[in-house]
C-alpha cells in the first residue's frame, strides 16, 4: 500500500513538473516574441539649425534633419524665425529642441566696456531663454566673454560674472540653464579657470557646453571632461588637425572631418563614460543637403561608439 502511494505521489508530481516546464517555456517564448526596448544611448545626436541647407520651410528642414539620423536641434535665439512655427516643426517630426545658441553673444558680448552694447547682450539673453522655454528646451548656449587689446583679461572676467548674475533668476524661474562654451575668444584657456569660473556662481542654472574639438588646438579634450566633470551640461561635437594646421593655417585645423583629425575619441569616449556623462552632443561643423547631414550623423555615431 505504501509502495502505490508513493508511485501515486510520483506521478502527480511529475504531472506537476510538467506542467510547470511547459509554461515557463511558453513564458519564455512570449517574452521573445515581444521585441527588447532599445537602450536609451548615453549621447543623443544633434546639430546646429543653421547647418541643414535643404528645405523650403522650418517643417522641412526638421524633416530632413529627423530622416539623417538626428535626435534633436540647437536653435539660434534671437531669431527671425516663427517660434510657434518653430514649435509646431518639432511636434510634427517629434525632432527635440534640446536648447539654443545666443545668436548675439559675439558682437554684443557681456565683457565690452560700453554698458549699453552689455545691456543689449543681457536683453538677447533673456529672449533667448524665453525662447527655449516656449520650445521645451533645458539650455542657452553662451559666449561669457571676450578679450583682446581694448578688454582686459581681468574685466572681461568680472564684468562678464556680474552680467551673467543679473539673468540668473530668470533661468531659474524658467529652469532654462546658461551653459557657456569653450571657444577661441582668449578667455577661459584652461580647464581649471572654467570650473573656477562656473563655481563661483554658485548656482545650478549654469554650467559648461564643452566644445570637444575647439581644446584640441591647445591642449586634451579627455583632460578637460575630467577635470569639468559634473559641470559639463552639453557637448558640441567637431574636429581638429593639428598637421594641417601647422602645414596650412590655423583655421584650417578645422576643414578635416569628424574621425579624421587629432581628436583621441576613444579617449574622449572614456572620460565621458567615467564622468557618467549622458546627454546631447550637437554636431557644430560645415553643413549642407541631404548627403552630408546623412554622413555627419554617421561619423558621429562612430566615434560615440568608441
Amino acid at each position: 500500500m505504501n509502495s502505490a502511494l508513493d508511485r501515486r505521489q510520483f506521478v502527480t508530481q511529475a504531472a506537476a513538473a510538467v506542467a510547470v516546464g511547459q509554461f515557463a517555456v511558453t513564458g519564455l517564448a512570449r517574452a521573445a516574441d515581444k521585441p527588447e526596448k532599445p537602450a536609451e544611448p548615453r549621447i543623443r545626436k544633434a546639430l546646429k539649425y543653421g547647418m541643414i541647407g535643404e528645405g523650403a520651410s522650418v517643417l522641412d528642414k526638421f524633416k530632413l534633419a529627423k530622416a539623417c539620423g538626428f535626435d534633436g536641434l540647437d536653435m539660434d535665439s534671437p531669431t527671425a524665425l516663427d517660434r510657434d512655427e518653430v514649435l509646431k516643426a518639432q511636434d510634427a517630426t517629434g525632432l527635440v529642441i534640446h536648447g539654443a545658441v545666443d545668436s548675439v553673444h559675439w558682437n554684443k558680448p557681456l565683457s565690452h566696456p560700453d554698458t549699453a552694447i552689455r545691456a543689449e547682450g543681457i536683453k538677447a539673453l533673456e529672449i533667448a531663454l524665453r525662447d527655449v522655454k516656449h520650445w521645451g528646451g533645458t539650455t542657452v548656449l553662451l559666449v561669457p566673454a571676450v578679450v583682446n587689446k581694448e578688454v582686459s583679461y581681468a574685466d572681461a572676467y568680472t564684468r562678464s560674472q556680474a552680467e551673467i548674475r543679473k539673468v540668473l533668476p530668470l533661468a531659474a524661474e524658467l529652469e532654462v540653464k546658461i551653459a557657456l562654451e569653450n571657444v577661441w575668444n582668449q578667455f577661459l584657456l584652461s580647464p581649471l579657470e572654467m570650473a573656477r569660473y562656473i563655481d563661483e556662481f554658485e548656482s545650478p542654472w549654469i554650467g559648461a557646453y564643452f566644445d570637444v574639438g575647439n581644446i584640441v588646438n591647445y591642449g586634451w579634450p579627455e583632460q578637460w571632461v575630467r577635470i569639468l566633470g559634473k559641470r559639463i551640461m552639453k557637448l558640441d561635437i567637431k574636429e581638429f588637425s593639428r598637421k594641417r594646421r601647422d602645414a596650412e593655417g590655423l583655421w584650417r585645423g578645422f576643414e578635416v572631418e569628424i574621425g579624421d583629425g587629432d581628436c583621441d575619441w576613444p579617449a574622449v569616449m572614456q572620460a565621458l563614460r567615467d564622468i557618467d556623462y549622458r546627454g546631447w552632443g550637437t554636431a557644430e561643423v560645415g553643413g549642407g543637403r541631404r548627403d552630408r547631414l546623412y554622413d555627419i550623423a554617421q561619423r558621429m555615431d562612430r566615434a560615440f561608439a568608441l
